[in-house]
């Protein structure tokens, strides 16, 4: 079996979701594959737009569009490279997680997509399905779900 070439993880900036990032660093580091790291975002609502700018002025642009996102990929790029990986590339893509990293396998040709598998107990994960249970049922190649939480 050949090893992995694309390693997709997904991110949100959360501790709980960089403990992904690493591992998936590590698999990139030690197969020689590029590491795509992968950020859904939704855009902010004109109201949430005006209320930003209301309460946080000059700087409401951070948390307008991609920005969190952006800096989540950021933060966890220069995390992947301290465990090892070298080949990075980021995306920050608007939608909902589970679509945004499904799509993004595809569109990358990834042969493993890693996620963190918090919210998997939830009241709510078990009700409307978590990101790692949808991803892992629908993914076009391998799965990890990296144990995340304490």
């Amino acid at each position: 079996m050949a090893s992995y070439t694309q390693v997709l993880v997904g991110t949100d900036g959360s501790e709980s979701s960089f403990r992904a990032v690493d591992r998936a660093a590590l698999i990139a580091h030690d197969a020689g594959a590029t590491l795509h790291l992968v950020s859904a975002y939704r855009p902010l609502t004109p109201r949430d737009r005006e209320r930003a700018a209301a309460e946080i002025g000059e700087i409401a642009y951070r948390v307008a569009g991609s920005g969190p996102a952006d800096d989540a990929l950021t933060a966890a790029a220069d995390r992947a490279g301290k465990v090892g990986a070298t080949d990075i590339q980021k995306h920050a893509i608007e939608g909902d997680p589970v679509d945004v990293l499904l799509d993004a396998a595809g569109t990358v040709h990834a042969d493993l997509l890693v996620v963190g598998n918090r919210g998997l107990n939830s009241l709510a994960g078990r009700l409307l399905g978590s990101v790692p249970q949808n991803v892992s049922h629908k993914a076009p190649c391998d799965v990890l779900i990296v144990h995340t939480t304490g």
